[in-house]
């Protein structure tokens, strides 16, 4: 208001100060914050994962140990302008007879799903991603032109041996997981099938959500000309994911970092007043 009148009637600064009330320190006076750092920081942020949220882009800030206020973070983002709006479906989660709940220990529940795309020579690829729903650690991504039967089978086999076998496995009711095969296999391991509704991947929403950010960060960011090409960034970026992607549900811990935690304080607890 004072800028305005003052180029408009080209009037004395102590005179405008005195008419608005305006104490003249505060006509002079120039911020001297310096968020660069914050900025830069940001931009990186936004350049390598543009579909994240402030909430997320906060996470991995604090999970890299800057101690940067919350507010002053919102306050640069949003001078960045950074803020994506993006409609989503409101999905409606229905009861049904294993609803999503986070398991109280690893290897309870793990989720499967099959993913698809295209290599630029247009030939069709699949994908097949399992993680275990206690920290949403991404166990595994098959990557090949057909994934039959029998293949998941194998890939679930060198999972078990290398992290235990799971009580439960929830998917949905694809061929490859409603087969005979897999149903023989799962009842000689005593490992229980929970199908989720046809038509609700809402039911199945941990490797849903998982399967989103992975389309995001490599399937949509990258052309591919190889299956290798793409087996091997996927294992790049599963690493990466499993140790440095915080997430909301797990305290802002990365899901290695989630069961770490975990582990340590159920030590701590067995060992507390011993009698």
């Amino acid at each position: 208001m004072a800028a305005y009148l003052k180029e408009k009637y080209k009037a004395n600064i102590q005179l405008l100060c005195r008419t608005l009330g305006l104490n003249r320190s505060s006509w002079y006076y120039q911020s001297i914050r310096d968020d660069s750092e914050v900025e830069s920081k940001l931009k990186s942020l936004a350049k390598r994962f543009p579909t994240r949220g402030f909430d997320w882009y906060y996470l991995k800030i604090r999970s890299e140990g800057l101690i940067w206020n919350r507010k002053r973070v919102l306050r640069v983002y949003r001078k960045l302008k950074l803020g994506l709006r993006r409609k989503h479906k409101k999905r409606l989660n229905r009861p049904y007879q294993h609803a999503l709940a986070q398991p109280l220990t690893p290897n309870f529940t793990w989720s499967m799903d099959f993913m698809s795309d295209v290599l630029e020579d247009g030939r069709k690829v699949r994908m097949l991603t399992i993680i275990d729903d206690y920290n949403r650690e991404a166990l595994a991504i098959e990557v090949g032109l057909s994934i039959p039967s029998q293949r998941v089978i194998r890939m679930l086999e060198r999972l078990i041996y290398e992290k235990g076998k799971p009580e439960n496995i929830r998917t949905d009711n694809g061929p490859e997981f409603t087969s005979h095969q897999l149903a023989d296999f799962c009842q000689s391991r005593r490992i229980e099938q929970w199908f989720i509704q046809p038509g609700k991947p809402n039911q199945n929403g941990y490797i849903e959500r998982f399967n989103r950010t992975y389309r995001e960060d490599v399937l949509d960011a990258y052309i591919f000309e190889d299956l290798e090409s793409l087996r091997m960034m996927s294992m790049q970026w599963l690493e990466k994911y499993n140790q440095g992607h915080p997430h909301q549900a797990l305290g802002g811990r990365s899901p290695l970092d989630f069961k770490d935690h975990r582990k340590k304080n159920s030590k701590e607890l067995v060992y507390v007043n011993p009698v």
